[in-house]
């Protein structure tokens, strides 16, 4: 009971982080694996259970979406899928001890790419048009690093949209949450058909995402989001500095 009141906490802080600025992988996947769930099944679980999340933040942009072209968006989905497909059976070809040693480096990377984000969308949009927009040689290796592994990939998504030339910022984070979920499907097929996914904690964290989710709103309202960023980014920098331990 203590430990799904925990991963309950958990999924409630992690869309609560979503929602508002991104980051809830940081204590999402770092909680199921310290109730005892093995890395990859770890991964795999917090995953799944970010995926409602997705959903109700596309919902929430469906408008936006309606309005790009609709066989430019199932293009971008259906290579979302493959790159995604490609990443999670990478992730189950991994052992548990193989994954462990990239979980800080990862962690570290997902990190500095949150705390950086803005700087990064920032330096994607003066090189717009720099690579070919909206094409496949872009779009496939994002997905397949959300599939290996979630963290960081909304301000991946977004940073890449801009080299696309994107501009509208609604109709950026409406495909970026669409996408995500989308990755997010293939990868819970996936995973549950290699029995990774331990489906009480998914489901439970789950839970606690959409609520957290829910509750984003009023809450980002109420705390600066410098002061946000700084814990997100101190919470990241400390399970990377937790997980790196782990492995002496």
């Amino acid at each position: 009971m203590a430990d799904l009141i925990l991963i309950l906490v958990a999924g409630f802080l992690g869309g609560l982080l979503n929602a508002i600025a991104g980051g809830g992988t940081f204590i999402t996947f770092p909680a199921l694996v310290f109730i005892g769930i093995p890395e990859i099944a770890a991964n795999a679980t917090s995953t799944v259970a970010a995926m409602p999340g997705y959903l109700s933040a596309a919902i929430g942009f469906r408008k936006d979406i309606a309005e790009l072209d609709r066989k430019l968006l199932i293009r971008l989905t259906l290579w979302s899928m493959l790159g995604g497909a490609v990443g999670s059976g990478l992730l189950l070809m991994s052992s548990n001890e193989a994954f462990a040693v990239l979980i800080p480096f990862l962690l570290l990377g997902a990190t500095l790419v949150f705390l950086r984000g803005a700087q990064i969308r920032e330096w994607a949009a003066r090189q717009r048009g720099a690579v070919k927009a909206f094409g496949a040689g872009t779009m496939i290796p994002v997905a397949i690093y959300g599939g290996f592994f979630n963290g960081g990939l909304g301000i991946v998504l977004l940073a890449l949209f801009s080299l696309w030339g994107m501009t509208n910022l609604h109709a950026m984070n409406g495909l970026k949450c669409w996408l995500s979920f989308a990755l997010s499907v293939i990868s819970f097929v996936i995973f549950a058909m290699g029995g990774k996914i331990v489906w009480i904690p998914a489901l439970v964290m789950g839970v606690g995402t959409i609520l957290g989710g829910l509750a984003g709103a009023p809450v980002a309202r109420r705390i600066p989001m410098p002061m946000l960023r700084a814990l997100i980014a101190a919470v990241g920098f400390g399970m990377t500095a937790v997980f790196l331990f782990r492995l002496l």
